[in-house]
């Protein structure tokens, strides 16, 4: 009896009452289970209409698994009605400690997807002697009624990026970027035009008119529907990603470079100059450094689109926007001039979209792309710890419960 007062103090069912809790086998390990009955009088609620109704007839009783209790698994034995309602007909009554058809109580899945959060689904299962699929489908419950249950005002600040799934499928991640608040708002499947319409189509045109900053990269279908959505919103390019177009160029010269020079001096020279050619200075070990001496005393194209780098860094420094405007435009002249077809190709790039590179200033660093690399970062810690998913869905329903911080249904288990 001492295990059904605590079982009250926990948790209380209205219209419903434990009668005796007893050590049972349950699928040939000891456990313990708690029967329930309802209340004398209690009718049962529609679980469509939530109406009181009469009763059609009583089922088989069934098993519900709880928390588990010390070496014990715990289950809740109870025998559903039928509700007999004149608007939906004869439906299984609703039953407050679990949700459909669910074998686990929404208490045991809140549970176990608090501790999804922290270890892989895998670890998870093994270490509460579940399947991943529980698991899962716990993660899935919490996160549906997180979805359900957040609040989208007050929202100023988004981030657009995409990351790779499997080959050539992209998943589209919307981030919420204010200083209050700073979560995964929607991911959608590829990185298409109607991927990123589709979300704006679930914000709402309101919430649209009251964005104040948006972070995406260069990708043309962001910039198109953006610029329709949320017309008054300052759209900053992601300095990380202009950079990584200028890397990406520098990279093409240097292979470009190590194929023209095989079997000549200069092949040697060109040997092990990608890292010292690619990162930021703080960050070169001590044989970059040396490297790099090395190969800027050097009159290779690969040298000469570092140097064509390091002179960019500066427009980062400036703090009007004339005068980062007048340096860009000598920066694109300069390139244009290089004779480096892969250098000229940003330059054009910078200048089709400059007015909206330069917006970088007039948000004041509102806006980083640095929030969301960092949260694809840990989208991508997220495919890792669920691994084993089996589509895409599986893999957003992850997404939203590691970084979506949504609300939880409250349980009265603390250590959890």
């Amino acid at each position: 009896m001492l295990f059904i007062t605590l079982l009250n103090k926990i948790e209380k069912f209205k219209s419903f009452v434990y009668k005796k809790a007893h050590l049972e086998q349950i699928d040939g390990e000891e456990a313990i289970v708690v029967e329930i009955e309802p209340r004398k009088n209690a009718k049962p609620v529609c679980r469509v209409c939530m109406k009181q109704c009469g009763t059609h007839a009583t089922e088989k009783s069934r098993l519900f698994e709880y928390v588990p209790f010390w070496k014990w698994k715990v289950y809740l034995r109870y025998a559903p009605r039928r509700a007999n309602c004149t608007i939906d007909g004869a439906l299984v009554e609703l039953m407050p400690w679990a949700e459909g058809k669910e074998r686990k109580t929404k208490t045991y899945q809140v549970f176990l997807a608090k501790w999804a959060q922290r270890l892989s689904w895998l670890e998870t299962a093994r270490v509460f002697h579940t399947s991943w699929d529980s698991v899962y489908r716990a993660v899935k419950f919490v996160v549906e009624y997180g979805l359900a249950n957040r609040s989208l005002e007050g929202i100023e600040k988004i981030g657009v990026d995409e990351i790779k799934v499997q080959k050539n499928l992209f998943l589209t991640l919307v981030y919420q970027l204010d200083s209050h608040s700073k979560r995964l708002l929607w991911s959608g499947q590829k990185r298409r035009v109607k991927t990123l319409l589709r979300f704006f189509k679930e914000f709402g045109k309101e919430r649209s008119k009251r964005l104040k900053f948006v972070c995406t990269d260069m990708w043309a279908p962001y910039l198109k529907v953006i610029k329709k959505k949320a017309p008054q919103a300052i759209h900053v390019l992601d300095r990380f990603h202009i950079m990584k177009h200028i890397n990406d160029a520098i990279d093409t010269v240097r292979r470009e470079e190590a194929r023209q020079y095989k079997g000549t001096n200069q092949e040697a020279l060109l040997t092990n100059s990608r890292w010292p050619l690619l990162k930021n200075k703080p960050n070169l070990t001590e044989n970059q450094v040396v490297k790099l001496k090395e190969l800027l005393g050097s009159k290779l194209k690969s040298v000469k689109s570092y140097l064509m780098k390091e002179d960019f860094q500066q427009f980062w420094t400036y703090q009007s926007p004339v005068w980062a405007e007048k340096f860009l435009d000598a920066w694109i002249k300069r390139t244009m001039y290089s004779r480096i077809d892969p250098m000229k190709k940003v330059a054009r790039m910078l200048r089709k979209h400059q007015a909206l590179v330069l917006n970088w200033f007039k948000a004041d660093g509102a806006v980083s792309g640095g929030m969301v690399e960092g949260f694809n970062l840990k989208a991508k810690l997220t495919m890792r710890k669920a691994y084993g998913f089996r589509n895409v869905e599986t893999l957003q329903t992850a997404l939203y419960h590691t970084l979506g911080k949504l609300p939880e249904p409250k349980i009265n288990h603390r250590y959890c």
